[in-house]
């Protein structure tokens, strides 16, 4: 039996990965995950000048990089995105679905317009984005590789001891289902579908919640620590590659084990 080294299953040179959300944070770390083992990055966001220092950062580390800017909460930008890399000869081989919004709110004081704005961004946002691209690259290709990413919150409630979170709740579990329907019909196309669910890592999202729940919630995980900047990257890498080729449908959290207790 003839097997393939690990280092090729692993190699994404020749592949281009768009990360959402790409700009800081958890988005600019997978970045570099991906980047680092070959693949040429495309990074959105909404600010142009954060994208400029992100792909200036990466370009540093030695990975190939651009950006556009753009709002995936908005239904028309997806279409955008896919047609800019499109009509500039480049293609979208892995597809990471990371921008995401928050609302803290007890639940009947949540406005509809804050459950509007997180579900165009955490739900509509994902389907729209992986509709444009796997149209316009996946599907011709008979390749792709799209990743999800929710959170720990979409497998289960949130603490009563902290601020209500209940439309990020939904939207992150709904995009757990959506993972696992859109994989199902894809499958046969040559599209693997997966979710990373991330317990608390520190970021601009999660510093309100960290600031005043902190220490409760490092007590709460059984490895005691919140995630870090490499935490998120073994896992990315393995979906987005060859490594993972028989893995899809499936949600991994990297949560230090708290989503078990």
């Amino acid at each position: 039996m003839t097997t393939t080294s690990l280092k090729t299953l692993f190699d994404l040179t020749g592949r281009t990965a768009l990360v959402t959300g790409g700009s800081r944070g958890l988005g600019l770390t997978m970045a570099e995950a991906l980047g680092e083992f070959g693949a040429k990055i495309i990074l959105t966001a909404r600010k142009q000048a954060e994208l400029d220092q992100a792909v200036a950062h990466l370009q540093t580390l030695g990975i190939e990089a651009s950006a556009i800017a753009a709002d995936v909460g908005k239904p028309e930008e997806a279409t955008r995105i896919a047609e800019t890399v499109k009509a500039a000869g480049g293609r979208i081989d892995i597809l990471v679905n990371n921008a995401g919004t928050s609302w803290g709110s007890k639940t009947e004081e949540m406005p509809l317009d804050g459950w509007n704005k997180l579900m165009a961004v955490n739900l509509t946002g994902p389907f729209l984005m992986a509709q444009a691209v796997a149209r316009e690259f996946m599907i011709p290709a008979g390749w792709g590789r799209i990743l999800n990413i929710a959170s720990v919150e979409g497998l289960l409630g949130h603490h009563p001891r902290m601020i209500g979170t209940i439309a990020y709740n939904a939207s992150k579990g709904g995009l757990i289902n959506f993972t696992r329907a859109l994989a199902a019909e894809w499958g046969p196309l040559g599209i693997n579908v997966n979710a990373l669910a991330p317990g608390y890592f520190p970021s601009k999202l999660t510093g309100y919640v960290l600031d005043k729940h902190g220490d409760d919630l490092r007590s709460d995980t059984p490895r005691g620590k919140l995630g870090t900047d490499d935490d998120l990257k073994g896992a990315t890498l393995l979906l987005a590659s060859d490594a993972g080729a028989h893995i899809t449908g499936q949600v991994l959290a990297v949560d230090g084990g708290a989503s078990i207790i």
